[in-house]
């Protein structure tokens, strides 16, 4: 048996998760992939021992509601890359030979994703010499030659209040040919400080892995650490997390649409939206004092309860936000200038997204039903199912439809859990941390599916904290996403995409 299965938010010990020699479990991920599971996570777990370098392959099997975990080692400083036959492990692949110093032969796109030193200054997967520093952006790009071929290069320093990245254009005119998208300028270590964890600051550090995601991560930190810790937080606290996920997911949605009307210069709903988000916010800071979520969720619960009188508040509010927001966004279907912008920009089918590994939005607006709260879900939505929202035509109208169906859903999911929140406390003490065991936890964030995966030491610590955030899958397919259109095409799919910097690059 090459792949141990695994339900979301739970644990094994170690020695249980099945250890092949790297030929086999390069041949178990690439068939398991090609039956339809997903590659959630593949990592190397650094520095090596004696035996070589280890490393993990976490898969989903969304149809049977499993997750299929395994592990290698690396005999050597190089393996035959997956990517050639599985296009979903080419950042995965990247990130390894950045951090381990591995180098997978084959891979076509070998280049640095967060500009890191390998942990072996000797060993370097990209050229650099011994001991070189690497800097942000500094690396050879794509380039198409012909006559009237132009390069087009944005970033990393953007207009406005904006994180850093580069994005570089081939350009024909106004078609794009090529988009190369590089990051790795607000990469902070947050994987290599969690070692030896839990730290009094890994809850703090999980809150600001990408802000506007807070809620996400934090429960998908509090998951890990009740699996490793075999105890399941209070009913009450499930609702709570559920509520604050959805209100998280309403707030960024509802910017998004705003943002995607400014980008089409329809005021109308730009301007509601961007007020009405404020007000989603602020349902949040009534849970706990901050707009994003901040000190809400722990490991065992949550750290504030919702009385009857806070939670008649909420809902009264989230009515009237609901309300705004309806005649806010329903502008923009009737309004045939911005429906014809937004229609046929952007494409993706959804054979690319399934190949590339797309989640979230993106990949529900492909006609792809992926959604951990059905998939693989936990907590709250055990018992209470969102339904799943899709489009079919990839392009900037569908990810658009998508966020407002999705809306739609959580403000009758959040109006449905304040009215019957159970009777129980907030909080359990969670114990200590198993010793020598593995974690998987997903949850589905407002961007799409967020992985957490903690390997634990004979003391009970992080050996290995393992963080995926959806815009590390999803960002390749905005890049896809612009081939074939014009480059004013791209603040708008860029936006219909809304990913993560500093989520990328931890």
């Amino acid at each position: 048996m090459i792949f141990l299965p695994l339900r979301n938010a739970s644990a094994v010990p170690l020695d249980r998760v099945p250890e092949s020699a790297f030929d086999d479990f390069r041949g178990g991920v690439l068939e398991e992939v090609s039956a339809g599971r997903r590659l959630v996570s593949l990592f190397a777990d650094v520095p090596a021992d004696a035996k070589g370098v280890p490393m993990y392959a976490v898969l989903a099997d969304d149809a049977g509601g499993r997750l299929l975990v395994s592990r290698t080692r690396l005999p050597g400083d190089d393996y035959p890359a997956f990517t050639p036959l599985c296009p979903q492990a080419h950042l995965f692949e990247r990130e390894m030979a950045e951090q381990a110093g591995v180098e997978p032969k084959g891979h076509p796109w070998l280049k640095p994703v967060r500009f890191r030193r390998s942990w072996r200054p000797e060993r370097d997967a990209f050229g650099r010499g011994a001991g070189e520093a690497p800097v942000p952006g500094v690396t050879s790009y794509f380039r198409v030659e012909g006559e009237e071929v132009h390069e087009v290069a944005v970033g990393p320093v953007h207009a406005g209040v904006i994180e850093p990245g580069h994005f570089r254009f081939q350009c024909h005119g106004e078609r794009v040919f090529h988009l190369e998208i590089s990051l790795g300028y607000q990469h902070r270590g947050v994987e290599d400080a969690l070692k030896g964890g839990p730290h009094r600051l890994s809850i703090h550090q999980m809150e600001t892995l990408a802000g506007d995601t807070t809620v996400g991560h934090t429960v998908a930190y509090a998951q890990t650490l009740e699996a490793l810790s075999g105890m399941t937080p209070p009913s009450r606290a499930r609702v709570i997390r559920g509520v604050a996920l959805e209100l998280e997911r309403l707030a960024n949605h509802t910017g998004d649409l705003g943002a995607l009307a400014g980008d089409v210069g329809y005021l109308p709903t730009a301007s509601y939206c961007g007020r009405i988000r404020g007000d989603f916010l602020n349902l949040t800071a009534s849970l706990c004092g901050s707009r994003f979520g901040r000190g809400l969720i722990r490991p065992g619960g949550t750290a504030f309860d919702v009385d009857e009188a806070l939670a008649a508040d909420l809902a009264s509010r989230l009515e009237r936000a609901g309300e705004d927001v309806r005649g806010a966004v329903e502008l923009l279907w009737t309004t045939a200038t911005v429906v014809d912008r937004f229609e046929n920009t952007g494409r993706i089918s959804r054979e690319v997204a399934e190949e590339i590994g797309l989640v979230g939005p993106a990949a529900r607006a492909t006609g792809l039903p992926r959604d951990v709260r059905k998939d693989h879900p936990y907590g709250v939505h055990e018992g209470a199912r969102i339904p799943v929202q899709t489009a079919h035509y990839g392009d900037v109208n569908s990810r658009a439809m998508v966020r407002w169906l999705e809306i739609q859903e959580s403000i009758r999911y959040v109006a449905g859990q304040l009215a019957a929140l159970p009777e129980s406390p907030v909080c359990s003490p969670a114990g200590p941390l198993a010793k020598g065991c593995l974690a998987v936890s997903l949850v589905e964030g407002w961007r799409g599916e967020i992985c957490h995966v903690a390997v634990t030491d004979p003391a009970g610590r992080f050996a290995r904290y393992k963080i995926t955030d959806p815009s590390f899958h999803n960002w390749f397919g905005l890049a896809l996403a612009l081939r074939g259109g014009e480059i004013s095409d791209f603040p708008l799919c860029n936006k219909s995409f809304n990913l993560s910097y500093c989520g990328h690059d931890l």
